[in-house]
């Protein structure tokens, strides 16, 4: 199946408002497929956030820095809607298949 909420948000020792999220996934190209749907995905916004993406094994990893704590909750927000939609999609077609 797909992961059911089983992230962890943190608040990281930073100047700036930091937050990480790890999500698991059943496999890691599941992880990787999800990493494709969600890095093109640039912030609105020219500066205030940065937002790294990244995958190790089936545990897809995202960290955010933001100069400020509303700009950081509105990307974390806009983040999560999109990989709801992304988990959801995968789970209505099933495992992906090596090709």
């Amino acid at each position: 199946g797909t992961p059911r909420g089983q992230g962890r948000a943190t608040q990281l020792s930073s100047p700036f408002p930091v937050c990480s999220l790890d999500v698991p996934f059943p496999s890691s190209r599941e992880a990787t497929i999800a990493l494709r749907s969600l890095s093109p995905d640039k912030e609105p916004r020219k500066g205030g956030i940065s937002k790294l993406i990244t995958v190790s094994g089936s545990t897809l990893s995202v960290r955010w820095s933001a100069d400020e704590a509303r700009i950081l909750r509105v990307s974390v927000n806009s983040f999560l809607d999109h990989l709801s939609l992304v988990m959801e999609t995968m789970e209505m077609f099933g495992p992906p298949v090596a090709v």
